[in-house]
């Protein structure tokens, strides 16, 4: 290779007239020369790893400095491979030292409020408590459901039971019970069913009333300046859209219940909106997965009408409707409700009287099971209203004309009516040759101490059971009703057709150019037989005037 030159590392180090051995004192600025170039050299980046030397070595000696292992000459290797392997480490964050959250630590985080009891509580008060709360005994309800099968873990179960112990604490609840778990692409819900104490719901209708009428207040106002505003503009269309069907009044038909979600034990509670007949009518038509998430819009056609939260409280009072079974006799009409028809449909109680069946019967016969929640319409609601009687009232002062287009109107509509309450699960309609219902023992080994299961087909995740006096309905789904064939989406309606062409909307068709100029002529010749006409009336004028003055 020859002497090193003044650009190569090494430079000044075998310099002719220098040697390690020598006792002579190197030139200093060789010296500076030949370290510049050594460290020049020691920094260039590999072409497969992109390390350099001198990082990696000095990485080496803090390694060894930092932790002083015994006999590091012999290690040195297994020092070098552990530098060069924590440099291609993923790191997710600037800092050195990531301590990484398991799940099992976030999820035991989430559920630590639900462990912690109020401070200053008695034995005896927590007794009063126990023995006047609504809470419901979830962990028994779990119990029989396992019997067959059917539910979640123990563990998540206790946390939902703390859970629904947290909202009653909260709530002016009257009653509750664990109503079932929807499953959701990112997120699951948790739904709780509840009912308030009197007076507490319609406190919270009034606020809502009294927000709506305010919002109705002020459009008012500013409907009256526009009106003020727009009093030259062209007439408008005078086509007015269906009268919309009113909601039920909570506490009544689909809105008798109240429901509360959350993602996760542990997580506040959120209260569902009340339900409308147009939510359900939609709901009906279309078939989406739900995201989890409460605020997420809901794209589909027909278009819905709501979030997410309206959608999942009309699959919510769909599945209700048609999934809430009893044994028979377990529930009976008030007399009231008898007295009254229609009115007292929903009016029922429990029977003190009710003798249960045995399993084999409620397993063999599906008439000694019933619905205990009424039916909802086509319409949307659980009682049939008249949609035109509203605005009836409000236009009496109207012309007689439209009195009898209203009145024609109202023959048109048809009133509907739902099967009764407390009907027999055995007349419920099959889906072809699949039965709506499938009941089965829990157990077959030992009869004796078997429960009696019911599940649903048409909604299936819907289940139902029955030992003894005891009963209750579940529900752990995706949320959707059970079809034989392919779901596909609602056709658009057809396109508008054109408007019928006739003469006085046809455009004109452009002249030739022989038209043009006959019109051009004809225009000519009559301007002038129209100007001699006007000199022959003026030398006439001219003339009479003449001889007036030879008169005169």
């Amino acid at each position: 290779h020859g002497p090193c030159q003044p650009h190569e590392p090494g430079y000044g180090l075998y310099h002719p007239g220098y040697s390690l051995y020598d006792d002579q004192i190197p030139n200093p600025k060789s010296q500076m020369l030949a370290i510049q170039n050594a460290k020049a050299y020691l920094l260039k980046s590999s072409t497969t790893s992109g390390l350099n030397l001198y990082d990696h070595l000095a990485n080496m000696l803090t390694k060894i400095l930092d932790e002083r292992p015994i006999n590091a000459v012999d290690i040195i290797e297994n020092i070098s491979n552990d530098v060069k392997g924590a440099q291609f480490q993923k790191k997710l964050d600037t800092l050195r030292d990531e301590h990484e959250i398991l799940p099992t630590f976030e999820a035991a985080e989430k559920c630590k409020a639900l462990f912690l009891t109020a401070n200053g509580e008695g034995g005896e008060e927590l007794e009063e408590e126990i023995g006047e709360s609504p809470l419901p005994n979830v962990m028994e309800t779990a119990f029989y459901f396992e019997q067959a099968g059917i539910g979640l873990s123990k563990d998540e179960y206790y946390h939902i039971f703390l859970a629904l112990k947290k909202l009653i604490s909260v709530q002016p609840i009257q009653t509750c019970r664990f109503w079932g778990k929807i499953l959701g692409l990112e997120m699951n819900y948790i739904v709780a069913e509840v009912q308030y104490h009197e007076g507490e719901e319609d406190k919270e209708t009034e606020d809502e009333e009294v927000t709506e009428e305010g919002g109705k207040g002020a459009d008012r106002v500013e409907d009256e300046d526009e009106e003020k505003e727009k009093e030259d503009e062209p007439p408008k269309s005078t086509y007015k859209p269906p009268p919309v069907t009113p909601k039920e009044e909570n506490g009544t038909g689909a809105n008798k219940y109240v429901y509360f979600v959350c993602n996760e034990p542990g997580e506040p509670w959120v209260k569902l909106p009340s339900v409308t007949p147009a939510q359900i009518v939609c709901a009906r038509k279309i078939k989406k997965f739900f995201t989890g998430r409460l605020d997420a819009p809901v794209v589909s056609f027909p278009p819905f009408p709501g979030n997410e939260a309206n959608y999942l409280r009309a699959q919510i009072a769909r599945i209700s409707a048609g999934t809430q079974i009893s044994p028979a006799g377990f529930y009976w009409f008030a007399e009231e409700g008898d007295e009254e028809g229609e009115e007292g449909r929903d009016m029922y109680e429990e029977n003190p009287d009710f003798q249960p069946f045995s399993v084999a019967e409620m397993v063999d016969s599906l008439s000694t099971w019933v619905h205990h929640r009424q039916s909802i319409l086509q319409q949307g609601r659980c009682v049939w209203l008249n949609p035109f009687k509203k605005s009836e009232k409000k236009e009496e002062e109207e012309e007689e004309n439209e009195e009898e287009e209203k009145a024609e109107e109202l023959d048109e509509v048809q009133e509907e009516i739902g099967p009764p309450l407390l009907m027999p699960v055995s007349e419920d309609e099959g889906i072809q040759n699949i039965p709506a219902w499938t009941a089965q023992p829990s157990t077959d080994l030992i009869p004796q101490y078997a429960v009696a299961i019911l599940q649903s087909n048409r909604w299936p995740g819907a289940y139902a059971f029955a030992a003894g006096k005891k009963f209750d309905n579940i529900y752990f789904g995706w949320g959707h009703k059970y079809s034989t064939e392919n779901y596909s989406p609602t056709l658009p309606p057809p396109v508008q057709t054109e408007y019928p062409s006739g003469p006085e909307i046809t455009e004109t068709r452009d002249p030739s150019l022989e038209e043009e100029l006959a019109f051009k002529a004809a225009r000519e010749k009559a301007l002038a037989a129209d100007k001699e006409e006007e000199d022959e009336n003026d030398v006439e004028d001219d003339g009479e005037e003449d001889d007036g003055e030879e008169d005169d």
